[in-house]
């Protein structure tokens, strides 16, 4: 099946299972409420703050990831860097991870980095995201430790699926077999100009990975690592300020549900859309259990907060998109 149509099938897949995802979470929903709510209820003001550092987030990722590609010896433009970034998030709403590869893919195509190196220096991004992530959950479960197990309990399935991971014998079955695969390719293509090629990315993707450990301005990459997961989590503790029914809850309550919340975003579909919303909904309604009308006011929480996002990604990320080339022709024809 030739590339095109197996991203075309991938993208209907994955739009399948975030319509139904969304369809779960807001099939009783009253929209006709929902839309009043949105229209007379909201302090918008708290949105613009939100847009504001979200975009401040996506520049400091700019930054870092021109540390990383720094320590290889390429300068990329701040510029071209985070319009990559802009872009792989609007790529990533059409298809889950897609935007890893399409970042990569347009900062090599202009700043003439190889992309198996640029793809390495994203994955080690994403491990230290993962790590940072970790880190808080691990402060939720110390400080809100009843309220994560009364979350658990009200959501079986989630307990279940995760502690299937560990339990299920596919997986060890899966290994298994991918370590078989490899190692058959490997016997059987080694002497080939596919594998001298294979062999050749691979090597260009272990030195992105290890650029960490050559990044001259640690103490800068450190601090942009951390400042770019604060303004995450600001980003969505603003938006309780949206709306009076969560205006009251605390610092320590908005970091629970963003964690949780951050899982939902793991989920692969388009945006975390119908998981990320789930999340934070079943979250609500465990600290505001009693207050009437919370379950469809949680959901217009979570419908304008992660709307809001997504459409910042889509504006911006289209933007880029349409600029880039003409940014890059600019500096072509400046020379």
């Amino acid at each position: 099946m030739p590339l095109i149509y197996k991203r075309i099938v991938k993208f209907f897949l994955f739009l399948g299972v975030t319509s139904f995802l969304f369809w779960l979470v807001y099939r009783d929903q009253n929209w006709n409420d929902l839309v009043k709510v949105l229209k007379e209820d909201v302090d918008y003001t708290w949105i613009w703050v939100a847009i504001a550092m979200g975009l401040v987030s996506h520049v400091c990722r700019a930054l870092r990831w021109q540390l990383l590609t720094a320590s290889m010896g390429y300068r990329i433009r701040l510029a071209n860097s985070f319009m990559g970034v802009m872009i792989g998030y609007f790529a990533n709403i059409a298809l889950p991870r897609m935007g890893e590869f399409t970042r990569c893919g347009v900062v090599s195509k202009y700043e003439g980095v190889p992309f198996a190196k640029l793809l390495g220096t994203v994955v080690t991004e994403r491990v230290i995201d993962m790590l940072i992530l970790l880190g808080l959950t691990l402060v939720v479960i110390l400080t809100q430790f009843k309220q994560i197990v009364v979350f658990l309990e009200e959501n079986k399935e989630i307990e279940g699926k995760f502690l299937s991971i560990f339990h299920s014998g596919w997986i060890i079955v899966a290994i298994a077999g991918f370590l078989i695969a490899f190692y058959l390719i490997w016997r059987i293509g080694r002497h080939s100009s596919l594998y001298n090629r294979l062999k050749g990315f691979g090597k260009g993707l272990k030195e992105g990975i290890l650029t960490v450990k050559k990044v001259k301005h640690k103490g800068l990459f450190i601090f942009y690592s951390l400042f770019i997961w604060l303004l995450y989590y600001l980003m969505f503790y603003v938006c309780f300020f949206c709306f009076e029914f969560t205006s009251g809850l605390g610092p320590l309550v908005a970091l629970t549900i963003f964690v949780l919340s951050s899982y939902g975003m793991v989920a692969p579909v388009q945006g975390g859309i119908g998981a990320w919303h789930f999340m934070v909904i079943a979250a609500l309604l465990i600290y505001l259990p009693h207050t009437p009308g919370i379950e469809s006011m949680s959901k217009t929480f979570a419908l304008l907060t992660h709307g809001t996002m997504t459409l910042l990604y889509i504006v911006v990320g289209a933007l880029c998109l349409l600029i880039m080339p003409l940014y890059n022709t600019g500096l072509k024809k400046s020379r």
